[in-house]
């Protein structure tokens, strides 16, 4: 429900043209309307998480406002303003139709328009002059796309989804040409003609997303999402702060100029330190690919209270042990401190990558699949999940002393041969027992 109810508020600020308010205050209701690439399909995301794991499609029939209000001038990147209610209402369908229709803006590369930052808010002045690409923003698009394209089938709107699966096309073989550098995606294709994440920069030679989203959004040809996630191990783990860099080397001195993620002393923030948000991204493209060692490993690495195990390591890390920090810092002196902390957004994907992808408990239409990656030598776990008014306990096995894979499941003694279990709301306990 708080999802939903999440999906119908974030869908009222949407603009007529597709675009949405980049943020808001509650309060005011004033807004920024800006040229950000990504945050339009965010919607869309929701829309096919939510979908996906209730099997609700009702959603797609309720109807919402959209905002109005003048379009950005040539020149323009953002207006802070308050934008007026559109008496206009379309359902949460068309909402994130719009949304893709906007977001369908290509370069001369084949990959989406980066305007005036994607996911990177830092990334400023990469493509606001209208002609920069997201090699990052065409992993996510195509991702959207793939399940976007059977809820379009289910309504009946074939014509919509023979023109995304031609765009999907296109897009991998842009993704893995001009996306590729030879042993990692590149990030972004600039206003001026350089190039983000590339072998040849000085600065910003690799970037994490493109690698992890290149796994996580299936989009990689198969041989070079395993070179580029070695890749990203290599050149972004850093063991001995425990930390996942976003990118490396930081932007400091060099010719680039790719917006206000400069201005950041270098290793902070978004610029060459762990941006947490991004380095979970990681963790889930390792178990997608079946590496339980490093995923687990990452993801311990990673986890606050590692990092304050000692006074020594504490004096270091500075900030909560318990929460999330959005950022850690990753250069010179600074490196291991913890940046702002409290951050949602990390906090929920850091569940996400050990609930899910983990320990494997996967939820599609109020059906339970178990898809677990851990180390070879974990012998057994368990997970109490509360579904409704429903217990179900969970033991998964790994005699055989496997990373991933269910071999047999039994639901209250009896053999489960599909795998998969029918939740109930209801109310009952349920013991569930698999075997990887």
């Amino acid at each position: 429900n708080m999802t939903r109810n999440q999906i119908i508020k974030h869908s009222k600020h949407q603009f007529l043209e597709g675009d949405v308010e980049h943020w808001w205050h509650d309060e005011t209701q004033r807004g920024i309307r800006t040229r950000f690439s990504d945050d339009l399909l965010w919607l869309v995301y929701l829309v096919e998480e939510y979908v996906g794991f209730t099997g609700d499609n009702s959603i797609l029939d309720e109807e919402t406002n959209y905002l109005q209000g003048p379009i950005l001038e040539q020149g323009e990147d953002e207006r802070y303003d308050k934008y007026q209610r559109s008496d206009f209402k379309e359902n949460i369908f068309a909402h994130c139709q719009r949304a893709i229709q906007k977001a369908m803006s290509f370069g001369e590369n084949g990959l989406p328009k980066i305007g005036s930052g994607d996911w990177n808010d830092g990334f400023s002045t990469v493509g606001n002059k209208g002609k920069g690409e997201s090699i990052w923003l065409g992993f996510f698009m195509y991702k959207i796309l793939a399940n976007w394209i059977p809820i379009c089938k289910k309504r009946g709107e074939d014509e919509s989804a023979i023109k995304y699966e031609k765009i999907m096309q296109d897009l991998k073989k842009a993704l893995n040409t001009a996306g590729w550098d030879g042993r990692w995606y590149r990030r972004a294709f600039m206003d001026d003609g350089n190039i983000l994440g590339s072998l040849q920069n000085e600065e910003c030679r690799i970037d994490s997303i493109a690698q992890s989203w290149a796994t996580i959004s299936n989009a990689g040809d198969n041989d070079k999402k395993y070179i580029s996630m070695e890749s990203l191990e290599k050149h972004l783990i850093d063991r001995e702060n425990g930390i996942i860099k976003l990118l490396d080397p930081p932007f400091e001195k060099s010719k680039l100029e790719p917006g206000y993620i400069k201005s950041y002393l270098p290793g902070t923030r978004e610029n060459g330190g762990q941006y947490t948000h991004g380095a979970i991204w990681a963790i889930i493209a390792e178990t997608m690919l079946g590496f339980g060692e490093k995923a687990t490993e990452y993801f311990r690495m990673i986890n606050p209270i590692e990092h304050s195990r000692t006074k020594e390591e504490g004096l270091k890390y500075k900030v909560e042990p318990y929460v999330i920090s959005a950022d850690v810092y990753g250069a010179y002196n600074l490196a291991g401190r913890g940046g702002w902390t409290w951050y949602t957004g990390s906090s929920s994907w850091m569940y996400e990558a050990g609930i899910k992808y983990i320990l494997g408990l996967n939820i599609e239409e109020n059906t339970l699949k178990l898809n677990p990656c851990i180390p070879s030598n974990w012998p057994e776990y368990s997970i109490r999940y509360k579904f409704g008014e429903s217990i179900y306990n969970i033991k998964v096995s790994n005699p055989n002393h496997k990373n991933t894979g269910i071999s047999s499941i039994k639901l209250n003694g009896e053999d489960v041969e599909t795998k998969k279990i029918k939740l109930v709301k209801t109310g009952g306990i349920y013991n569930v027992e698999a075997i990887i």
